[in-house]
């Protein structure tokens, strides 16, 4: 994240899930906050066009509430029907919900949003940032994984409840704690596909944690290529988030921001046999967008396929809490290079 954030209100419950990635919402009446959606059309300010690249945009909503709660979403995860959703607030909670869609299978709201603080190996929740700055998650069977950066880790919870359960444990990280900068540490956190080398394994990517060459840190945490890569950093995009396309390939988010030029966010694609021990990885920009677009401080990418076998492209922004900023929710269609 760019900026700070405001302190939030603790709630009470628990986040419900079941295994093999299908996730429900929260069901406790306190937890429950009440959301208003103003649909998206069109992506491009002022223009009717739909194709982007590798990308048809299929609808967004803007989210707002009453509730001083909503915000800081940083990682999002679809269910396996893309109508529920799981994610982390890098605030130190958990969201859930449901996505309501139209006939043609756009975004129309959300219902059922609630929330649930991030229960720590204690047991205890925070409003320390440098405890619970949640950036990525991901579902991996009968667990979820979430990353986190300041203290940088990767805890495992059980999918079946995570928002009531502590960590049942953490990922080796791989790489040197110490090469990790503070608020630019663990932030893109994935699960490769069936179709991968990597099959089952997470994989992590850090915000901007460079060697000396300048390189962004990443790591496979688990099975047997763990290890250390580098993903070749293009200033001034620094990576936010990322999810593995069906075919093993990796889509990286990411976004820029300054002063004088704005914000900015793009989208990546690195060749998903390249991952590897000691590689350095890259790929063509996919998408590429500014305020021109319906974009804000964009955070959280998650990949999903429907019942056709169509991909899409689920995009979440985190509004750090301040009255200039928005809660989006954009989907695209993935295309292949030959539509």
């Amino acid at each position: 994240m760019f900026r700070g954030i405001s302190r939030l209100s603790l709630f009470a419950g628990s986040v419900c899930l079941l295994a093999a990635s299908t996730v429900f919402p929260l069901h406790a009446a306190d937890e429950t906050i009440q959301i208003k959606s103003r649909l998206i059309t069109h992506f491009k300010v002022g223009s009717d066009e739909t194709r982007f690249g590798n990308f048809e945009f299929v609808g967004g909503l803007e989210l707002s509430s009453s509730s001083a709660s909503l915000g800081a979403m940083s990682a999002i995860r679809l269910s396996d029907d893309r109508r529920n959703f799981l994610g982390v607030m890098d605030t130190g909670f958990w969201y859930a919900g449901r996505f309501e869609r139209g006939a043609n299978g756009a975004l129309t709201g959300v219902a059922d949003f609630s929330i649930s603080p991030i229960l720590d190996a204690n047991g205890e929740s925070s409003n320390q940032k440098w405890r619970v700055d949640a950036e990525g998650l991901a579902v991996r069977g009968d667990e979820v994984l979430v990353s986190f950066e300041r203290n940088n880790r990767v805890d495992v919870y059980p999918a079946k409840a995570p928002g009531s359960s502590t960590p049942l444990g953490s990922l080796p990280l791989q790489m040197p704690v110490g090469e990790l900068r503070g608020n630019q540490g663990l932030e893109a956190l994935m699960v490769a596909p069936d179709a991968s080398p990597l099959k089952g394994d997470a994989v992590v990517v850090s915000e901007r944690s460079l060697n000396a060459a300048g390189d962004i840190y990443a790591a496979i945490l688990t099975g047997p290529m763990k290890g250390v890569f580098f993903v070749k950093r293009h200033a001034p995009y620094d990576i936010t988030d990322g999810d593995f396309l069906p075919n093993g390939d990796l889509l990286l988010l990411e976004r820029r921001f300054s002063i004088a030029g704005g914000i900015g966010m793009r989208i990546r694609r690195i060749d998903g046999s390249r991952l590897g021990p000691g590689n350095l990885v890259d790929g063509p920009v996919l998408l590429e967008a500014d305020f021109g677009d319906q974009i804000d401080n964009m955070e959280g990418l998650d990949v999903s396929t429907d019942d056709a076998g169509q991909i899409f492209v689920t995009l979440v922004s985190d509004d750090n809490h301040s009255i200039l900023q928005r809660n989006l929710v954009l989907e695209f269609r993935y295309l292949s290079d030959g539509e």
